[in-house]
């Protein structure tokens, strides 16, 4: 992670309560589902979701904003390296489409989460951690950021349209028994 100035701070575990519902956010529900499935028996999926977040916060994987009452918006990616992953045969049907449009932006620094809360919406934090994925990608070596969007998030698409990003493919969306009505994964690039 790049060195981040007020407003923005690496996420730290105590904000785990927090990075779960941004995830949830960004997700549209389906983090929720997912977490639903992997909980152990008799755990709630809440709690397993803020120990998944916990434990990428103390990796350093996230970056928040707060304005000083803990995170209102967070940024969550990672590097796409060249080789494209291999998606394994036991791989839920949800999970590959979003790892075969992976696999379509090599070289890459992928916005994995960009989510704020609702209250907080409408105040260019969006925009302004789209800008910190450039910079961090830039700090990576990377020419180009990339990440995936429903079809039916239109407010998102158009955020990232005006900040450049540009549709490159789309993957039908396989929910299993997750409820939503999404019906396509979108990849979006924007090149730096």
């Amino acid at each position: 992670m790049i060195e981040l100035s007020s407003p923005f701070r690496v996420a730290v575990p105590a904000d785990a309560a927090a990075l779960a519902d941004l995830v949830n956010f960004a997700g549209h529900g389906m983090p929720l589902h997912i977490w639903t499935g992997a909980a152990a028996p008799g755990q709630d999926p809440w709690e397993y979701g803020r120990a998944r977040q916990a434990q990428k916060a103390r990796d350093g994987q996230i970056a928040v904003v707060d304005t000083g009452d803990g995170p209102i918006a967070g940024l969550t990616g990672y590097v796409i390296g060249p080789d494209p992953e291999e998606i394994p045969a036991d791989l839920p049907g949800l999970f590959v489409p979003l790892v075969e449009l992976e696999n379509a932006a090599p070289d890459s620094w992928y916005v994995n989460v960009l989510a704020c809360y609702p209250a907080h919406r409408g105040q260019g934090w969006g925009s302004r951690l789209l800008g910190l994925a450039e910079d961090i990608a830039r700090a990576e070596g990377l020419a180009r950021t990339s990440l995936i969007v429903a079809d039916d998030n239109a407010g998102a698409r158009a955020l990232y349209q005006r900040q450049g990003y540009v549709e490159t493919d789309q993957r039908a969306c396989d929910p299993g028994g997750w409820q939503t009505d999404t019906r396509a994964w979108i990849l979006m690039i924007k090149s730096l």
